[in-house]
């Protein structure tokens, strides 16, 4: 299999900026400012970016860079999307039975 088709478990920093086109020094000033981005370091001390990783890098960096969010802007964006995966059957379900509801009392009021 060529070396290029294999998925790395560990990408240093270098190699993710290079994934995302920005420097180092933009993924280490990220890191400080969004909770959800964290690499975990190796032994030597140095960063080591898991997939998941590079996806929250490639998802700040089209927050910031393509929807011209702000830092603060994309960590609200960011907040609501993960709100969102988690309880987001939650939401639907509540918005149809509060539909019922006002369904139901409309029916009751026209009476």
């Amino acid at each position: 299999m060529p070396e290029d088709e294999i998925e790395k478990l560990y990408y240093s920093i270098g190699e993710v900026g290079e994934i995302v086109d920005q420097e180092p020094h933009v993924l280490r000033y990220w890191e400080q400012e969004f909770e959800v981005l964290s690499p975990r370091k190796n032994r030597a001390g140095r960063r080591v970016y898991t997939q998941d990783d590079v996806e929250t890098v490639e998802r700040i960096r089209h927050l910031l860079k393509d929807e011209k969010y702000t830092i603060e802007g994309a960590r609200q964006a960011i907040a609501r999307q993960d709100a969102g995966a988690e309880g987001g059957d939650d939401i639907e379900d509540d918005l149809k039975a509060l539909r019922a509801f006002l369904v139901e009392l409309r029916d009751q009021l026209e009476e």
